[in-house]
């Protein structure tokens, strides 16, 4: 995105990515169908990123959900609101969206180099960095190239599959700028199942959850995995989980397994248990629970189900689990932590190595799903080309 800025501004522009083939991230972000942003009012869309919103606000409001929908109907990909109001291509698909954009920026004269290794600065004669000349290393030989503006886009640490490993965590360090330490972010959460449980119910849903956090509570399907659980109110909650580890070594979540049910009705229908009858078929004849909830039910109490039906009730609308660890940030679906905001101006700029600009995840901000994600990587890619260009402009009118 800001090489596309950059180009049509009338800057030379060379992509350096380190991987065989660019796009690889938004690839992966479009395996469930590629949410560009969100379609709610700004103001609420801003709350979205917490601490580093008042940093984002500007960006956002210039290149916003509207601009970033037009940008991707330019591509010949159209967009619609979903039902929960994020935004997507209408071929749901991410590929012709990279396809038809590598071929037009192609035509902007923007020349990509793969398998090319970003390794930092050179030196000049004092010693010091020369933040106009960079090191790249490709099949294992290292050169020197020059520029007027480096503009830094290489992401967080979590998918290092698909390139963004946070190797220039320690590039920026030595260089003397602070970069807080990425963090996994939107990450599922580690729970020690049984081994029986793991074996019978990893990869198996448990439909129509709530999972609290403190007095914050998220409704969805929650997943659970060989190593936890996942899924989308997992995840809105990770940055909470993550941070209560942090500070206090654990944090206690509880799911709701009828959420749509006042306690005291749940209570009420656990009371008429016929005769004879499995407390697991009355549970799911009477409260409507499936064998993946009953089965969370048992894990959580060693299987030592209450038999008081308003007691089991309570146990029902609030199952505690103390979580001690999340996934790894390798498993996560974005990272918190990156560069100090405070190491950047209004420009996006690098103050300390003038003529160097940062988009994306390498700047220190999270948000939740829902489109937010991509909505600011694409901000402050505009934002920082658009820094990059009016600096240029002040050197070389």
């Amino acid at each position: 995105m800001a090489a596309e800025v950059l180009a049509n501004s009338g800057v030379r522009v060379t992509v350096h990515d380190h991987m065989p083939s660019v796009g690889r991230k938004l690839l992966l972000a479009g395996r469930g169908g590629l949410n560009i942003t969100h379609s709610e009012p700004f103001d609420d869309m801003l709350r979205r990123y917490g601490p580093a919103a008042p940093r984002l606000s500007a960006a956002l409001q210039a290149f916003g959900p509207s601009e970033l929908r037009a940008w991707s109907e330019t591509l010949g990909e159209p967009t619609f609101i979903g039902t929960t109001g994020r935004v997507f291509p209408k071929s749901f698909r991410a590929t012709p969206l990279l396809r038809s954009w590598i071929s037009r920026l192609a035509g902007t004269g923007v020349e990509f180099q793969v398998r090319d290794l970003w390794r930092g600065w050179a030196l000049d004669d004092r010693g010091m960095i020369d933040p106009r000349t960079s090191r790249f290393e490709r099949n294992g030989a290292e050169r020197e190239e020059s520029s007027d503006v480096t503009l830094l886009a290489m992401g967080g640490a979590s998918w290092p599959r698909v390139g963004s490993d946070g190797g220039w965590v320690r590039v920026l360090t030595a260089a003397g700028i602070d970069v807080n330490a990425l963090r996994p972010s939107n990450c599922g959460i580690v729970v020690p199942w049984t081994a029986e449980f793991r074996a019978r119910f990893a990869g198996t849903p448990v439909k129509n959850a709530a999972i609290s956090v403190g007095a914050a509570t998220v409704r969805g399907d929650v997943m659970i995995t060989d190593g936890g659980m996942e899924a989308g109110p997992v995840y809105t909650h990770s940055a909470a989980i993550r941070d209560s580890i942090d500070t206090d070594g654990a944090c206690t979540i509880t799911v709701d397994l009828q959420p749509d049910l006042a306690v005291d009705e749940v209570a009420r229908r656990l009371a008429a248990r016929r005769p004879k009858e499995s407390l697991a078929h009355h549970l799911r004849r009477a409260v409507g629970l499936g064998s993946s909830s009953i089965a969370l039910l048992r894990e959580a109490t060693a299987n030592h189900l209450p038999d008081d039906a308003a007691a089991l009730a309570h146990l029902i609308k609030s199952v505690p689990f103390e979580i001690r660890e999340t996934m790894p940030i390798t498993r996560a679906i974005s990272s918190a932590g990156g560069i100090a905001l405070r190491e950047v101006d209004d420009r996006f700029m690098i103050t300390r190595l003038p003529g160097t600009f940062v988009a994306g995840e390498m700047l220190d901000w999270e948000a939740p799903t829902g489109g937010y994600l991509l909505q600011a990587t694409f901000s402050t890619a505009v934002a920082a080309a658009n820094g990059a260009i009016s600096w240029l402009a002040e050197r070389s009118p």
